[in-house]
């Protein structure tokens, strides 16, 4: 969930999809004469869509702290209440949902039932800032997550400064207590997702406005930092194809080169997420204010 500040530069769009003529001929991703489809526009601000093995696509509502799910019926239901203020989710292999539970500055894992269980709230003893976004490594079970700094007004803290200098990229391996930073040159790290081979990792700068391709070592460790695009998300997903969607002003797709082949307009004054669900995952679910929408695709989600 990004701040306010900037969501508070944008202005709705109209309901749009728009995509070069060339990019038509050579990267077919979307429906012919898809248009996002508002599912509801009940909740206060929708983030972290996940989803699981069967397709269903799991999302949170974070000022009114909830979790809730979209089935591949296409029935809406609250999956958990007093959900941690949790912001991005990814399920991992076992089909647990790991939620950035912002409430207390933790990571959570949550069972089929919505039992939580806490499985990092600390760095060498120093409270996280708050977790934002994370992505688990389908090779290594590994879970890298963004920490950056935006103060909550529902936190219940001393004093409300970080007790983390800088704001930083973290790796937490299998069976692991420790997490390491694996990047902490950033501005404020958000949006995060890596390629289903487990080798390469996608970080979005939010406040630099800018989003880094890296390598993934056999140690988890990150090497190569290359600059993909000059622009920053706050979340972000993946194709069958490789290529990288970013959010904010709608959605804004890039191919695995940087070059960019489709933005598709959001009627909200802030995209704040998207993953690929159903049953055949060719469904786009994007998050938005208020609001969950949907797109028929061409292609698949890899998640």
């Amino acid at each position: 969930m990004t701040n306010p500040f900037f969501s508070g530069l944008l202005a709705a769009s109209c309901l749009a999809v728009a995509l070069p003529a060339a990019a038509q001929q050579t990267s077919p991703i979307m429906a012919a004469q898809a248009q996002p489809r508002l599912v509801s526009k009940q909740f206060k601000f929708t983030e972290g869509p996940a989803v699981d093995k069967a397709g269903n696509v799991f999302f949170t509502d974070q000022p009114n702290n909830q979790i809730w799910k979209y089935g591949t019926d296409g029935k809406l239901s609250v999956f958990l209440d007093k959900a941690g203020r949790s912001n991005g989710l990814y399920f991992d292999q076992k089909g647990r949902l790991l939620a950035c539970a912002d409430e207390q500055n933790q990571l959570w894992s949550i069972g089929p039932d919505g039992k939580a269980t806490v499985v990092l709230d600390n760095v060498q003893g120093h409270r996280l800032n708050g977790p934002n976004d994370l992505w688990v490594n389908p090779k290594t079970e590994g879970i890298y997550f963004t920490d950056p700094y935006y103060q909550r007004e529902y936190w219940q803290r001393q004093t409300p400064d970080p007790a983390i200098g800088g704001q930083k990229v973290y790796f937490l391996g299998k069976g692991r207590k420790e997490p390491v930073a694996v990047d902490d040159k950033l501005e404020q790290p958000n949006g995060i997702i890596g390629t289903p081979d487990g080798r390469q990792l996608y970080v979005a700068d939010i406040k630099a406005n800018k989003t880094y391709r890296y390598q993934i070592g056999a140690d988890g460790q990150l090497s190569g930092r290359q600059l993909f695009v000059e622009q920053g998300s706050d979340g972000m997903t993946i194709d069958n194809q490789g290529n990288v969607y970013l959010t904010g002003k709608g959605v804004t797709v890039y191919n695995p080169a940087g070059q960019q082949i489709a933005h598709i307009d959001i009627p909200a004054e802030w995209t704040a997420n998207v993953c690929f669900g159903g049953k055949d995952r060719k469904t786009l679910f994007i998050t938005a204010s208020e609001a969950l929408y949907t797109l028929p695709m061409l292609v698949k989600g890899v998640q």
